[in-house]
């Protein structure tokens, strides 16, 4: 945002509060639920056969695809991916699960990089956007709710995403 005065265009001014400001209309999703994102650590649970965590992941799979798709974007894939040899290897271990494929939106980026932006203002260490940024930002703008198990992050940058957690 810029100031206009008698002398003409100054400089573009920060806003002064410490919060991210609210998003404009088009950063804000439609009511109801479209599906479930899954996030990447459920499917490392099934994927990995946790013995404390898969039998509840595999639950909420269960009971969250009675009420929708479920989901996953590129940046799940992306963090998915190091834990297979091969491309082939992890679209095989994915074909084993009701999974679709989603885009990642284009606005996604901006939500991602306003949370990312308290996350700074808080004291955060990375310098650059964590992939659960994105992962939230998705979640919201398409009307999804998120099934993870590591809700902390989602909570504190995201508050009105809807969540299915432990």
């Amino acid at each position: 945002m810029s100031r206009t005065d008698a002398t003409g265009p100054s400089r573009p001014t920060r806003p002064t509060s410490p919060r991210v400001a609210e998003p404009d209309a088009r950063y804000l999703r439609a009511h109801g639920l479209a599906g479930t994102l899954v996030d990447t650590c459920v499917l490392i649970d099934v994927f990995a056969d946790d013995p404390r965590w898969a039998d509840w992941s595999l639950a909420q799979l269960e009971r969250c695809a009675e009420d929708g798709p479920l989901l996953i974007n590129p940046i799940i894939l992306a963090e998915l991916s190091p834990r297979f040899e091969t491309a082939a290897d992890l679209e095989a271990t994915l074909t084993g699960l009701p999974l679709q494929r989603a885009r990642l939106p284009w606005d996604a980026a901006f939500l991602a990089g306003q949370a990312f932006k308290l996350y700074r203002r808080e004291q955060g260490q990375r310098s650059a956007p964590l992939p659960d940024f994105y992962i939230g930002a998705h979640a919201w703008l398409q009307g999804l709710q998120l099934l993870t198990r590591d809700p902390n992050r989602f909570r504190r940058h995201f508050p009105r995403l809807p969540l299915v957690t432990p």
